[in-house]
């Protein structure tokens, strides 16, 4: 009795939550320490001389041999006292108002970008203070992680130890990158406005003030809208935070860029664009420190003989338009040319100008975006229609004009050919074929292929206009020459690199890079499109192209108003794809990618491949030869002529099994060449070509076609032509002509069985 009237104990729920509280913030604690401990085992030895000595970094090209070092950089040290007090100050609101108040770490800056964090669902703010930003860029690589955010905050620590605020500001001003080469504030003076950091204005200390954060992004030379918000957010918190009046923020807004580009100062070295890529690339993965003052060997793909011959081509003003110098000095029209290995994806020739004038500038081989013109056809529609649908270079396709939902392509040229094969259609970069067959495929499906090469499309803006190269992003020359590369190599996509190996100054190897392959297409198809694409060189709009004996496959591309000229072609050891255009686009009247970009590519591979075995494209198993009637796309019939008849590769089980039954014996009047009734007093018997639509007379072809009309010069008409079926458009129900997308009557012949 007395065990059941014994109390139960009930567990008091403010016990409860404080147990739990105490737990978390134990298991909190001991995570962080954790954390800590795991953080301080591999971090790098706090090193004075790390802050102002370095090591120059030493590239190498594929032989082994040293191309130049790095690291000895365009950088002008000067004193904290020759930098006006508002410059720092600029620095300061846009980076670190609190700099001169804490220890190295800014509890309340932490704080504040982890809340903005938070609620924008990543990382939206760093809470990095100046002292922190000193230490990554002196010891640590870019990585953002929470064990890289711990060592940057010891050894800020550290750094507050040993330097007054003073020194810390001075050393950070002098070490930061600007952009455009240009490595601390003095440098960067010089480069934006040609003058002395002493005589900066309060607007061109605010836009240097913002650069550090992204200087590619906020370039003022690349992106001035983008530079000039950036220096007009400085100058709102320079008034916020009180170091200038809202009115002199405001007087420094209404002020202009007045760029004055100096030259760069830094030392030259050869190969320059090449240099800087690989540069660039380095300082994303390992970070400025260790690239520019941690003595890396690094060794690259360069092929110094076939980038010279590349620079030369490009510095040769008889491979130009006629050219200019805008009001920069800049010279136009520009130019870049990417030389891969299609094998190894490895870079072996990289140039972005015909000029080089500033260090890690503009690099219109990798920077640029630009609309690819024709030279965008084989990826976007000829490769998927091969893929997917079956076609081959004898697929016949009508070249007549067409609409779709509004959008009206046309001929460069202004003709309409009628039923041509879909080589022919390659081979002189007729439009009409190619939208034909991005409609055929699906232009999302089309997207999801092409994107397998590294391109990159904006949904919902895109339509079928992609088949001429309307992209809304555009393309770069590298990531041509590695689509291009995918063709090559038999339809494996390699992704590119300029990198082979990184070690550090004592021998360690830091990365090996092998190559990333993955099958982007059939190797029939890549062999489909190659075989196409050497019709283009050999008598088509690349002609300018060809090296002889030597097997040459590529494409012309040009946009409208020609503002952007290439030429994208391969042999079987590389690939090389050159571009041509304005850096502000504008047009090159009568220029086209099939002049001045296939001689600078002509040239460039001749001597390329110069004492090179000749070799074939290696035929993959799958490709078979058949015989097809050349207006149907379909075998022989007993009305096709010996002369209409075209022998060509397939794709092995793609080959047609249907008889031509396009061509038909027709009775022509003499005297009015429609068909003939029986009125007529002389009739000729003709083969003619029959379709179940009408196209209009301007069309090439017009004439090998069934009229569509009966004669009526000699009494009345009848509703049936001489074949027995209704005379199509004089009937109702008639087929709607190709190219309407709910008619899907297109390509009307040449289906091919899968």
């Amino acid at each position: 009795m007395a065990s059941q009237n014994r109390k139960r104990k009930r567990l008091n729920p403010w016990r409860l939550a404080l147990l739990i509280l105490l737990l978390s913030f134990f298991t909190l604690t001991v995570s962080a320490c954790g954390m800590v401990v795991y953080s301080l085992k591999d971090i790098p030895a706090f090193d004075p001389n790390q802050l102002e000595g370095s090591f120059s970094t030493l590239l190498y090209d594929k032989n082994g041999q040293i191309i130049t070092e790095i690291g000895l950089q365009n950088r002008i040290p000067v004193k904290l006292s020759a930098i006006p007090l508002e410059v720092q100050n600029a620095f300061l609101a846009a980076e670190d108002v609190r700099f001169y108040e804490h220890i190295g770490v800014d509890p309340r800056a932490i704080a504040r970008a982890l809340y903005h964090n938070l609620r924008g669902g990543g990382i939206q703010e760093g809470g990095s203070t100046i002292t922190q930003q000193l230490a990554k860029n002196c010891f640590l690589t870019p990585e953002q992680t929470l064990k890289r955010k711990i060592q940057e905050a010891i050894l800020a620590l550290e750094i507050e130890r040993h330097y007054r605020k003073q020194e810390i500001l001075e050393l950070y001003l002098n070490h930061i990158y600007f952009g455009e080469g240009a490595y601390g504030i003095q440098a960067a003076a010089k480069t934006y406005f040609d003058k002395d950091v002493s005589e900066l204005t309060l607007s061109e200390g605010a836009l240097l003030a913002g650069l550090p954060k992204a200087p590619s992004l906020y370039s003022p030379i690349r992106n001035p809208e983008a530079a000039i918000n950036r220096r007009n957010v400085v100058l709102d918190s320079m008034a916020r935070y009180g170091f200038i009046t809202a009115a002199e923020a405001q007087a420094a807004k209404a002020e202009p860029l007045n760029l004055k580009p100096g030259k760069a100062t830094g030392k030259k070295y050869p190969h320059p664009y090449f240099v800087d890529y690989v540069t660039d690339e380095l300082v994303e993965k390992y970070g400025v420190n260790q690239v520019f003052r941690g003595g890396l060997k690094v060794y690259t793909t360069l092929d110094p003989c076939i980038q010279e011959i590349a620079e030369q081509a490009l510095a040769d003003s008889k491979n130009f338009p006629p050219s200019y110098r805008d009001a920069a000095g800049q010279l136009e029209p520009q130019g870049a040319v990417v030389v891969i290995d299609p094998h190894t994806g490895q870079i072996r020739a990289l140039v972005g100008g015909r000029e080089y004038t500033h260090q890690r500038g503009l690099n219109r081989a990798t920077d640029i975006h630009r609309q690819p013109g024709s030279a965008f056809k084989p990826i976007i529609a000829y490769a998927p229609a091969i893929e997917y649908l079956g076609y081959g270079p004898a697929t016949v396709v009508d070249d007549v004009p067409v609409q779709f939902s509004g959008y009206q392509p046309k001929n460069y040229d202004g003709q309409y050919r009628g039923l041509i094969p879909l080589r022919t259609a390659l081979t002189y970069s007729i439009n009409i074929p190619a939208v034909k067959l991005l409609n055929s495929v699906g232009l999302q499906k089309a997207i999801d292929f092409a994107s397998r090469f590294g391109f990159e499309f904006s949904p919902g803006k895109e339509g079928l206009s992609l088949a001429l190269g309307g992209l809304h992003k555009g393309v770069t020359p590298l990531q041509m020459a590695q689509a291009y590369a995918a063709f090559a190599n038999q339809g494996v996509y390699v992704t590119p690199t300029a990198i082979t190996r990184v070690e550090t100054r004592n021998g360690i190897v830091l990365d090996e890079f092998k190559p990333k392959m993955v099958r982007v297409m059939k190797p029939t198809t890549a062999y489909l499109i190659t075989d196409m694409l050497r019709s283009a060189v050999e008598y088509g709009t690349g002609t300018r192209a060809r090296l002889g004996s030597r097997p040459v496959a590529g494409k012309t591309g040009t946009t409208d108003d020609s503002k952007d000229i290439w030429f994208c072609g391969y042999t079987p050891e590389l690939v090389a794809v050159v571009w041509i255009g304005h850096d502000i686009p504008r047009e090159m009247p009568r220029e086209y990618g099939g002049r001045y970009p296939a001689m600078i590519w002509h040239q460039i591979m001749s001597k390329a491949l110069q004492g090179t075995p000749l070799q074939n494209f290696t035929r993959p198993p799958g490709i078979v030869v058949a015989t097809v009637d050349k207006k149907s796309g379909l075998l022989p019939g007993p009305l096709t002529p010996p002369n209409e008849q075209v022998t060509d590769l397939f794709a092995a089980g793609t080959v047609p099994t249907k008889v031509d039954d396009t061509r038909v014996l027709v009775e022509i009047c003499a005297a009015s060449g429609l068909l003939a009734t029986e009125n007529c007093p002389e009739r000729i018997t003709k083969v003619l070509i029959k379709c179940p639509y009408s196209v209009p007379p301007f069309v090439k072809d017009y004439a090998e076609r069934v009229p569509t009309e009966r004669c009526n010069l000699h009494g009345s008409t009848a509703s049936q032509d001489t074949t027995g079926q209704p005379v199509y458009g004089e009937e109702p129900g008639i087929p709607v002509p190709p190219g309407n997308p709910e008619a899907n009557t297109f390509p009307p012949f040449g289906q091919v069985t899968q």
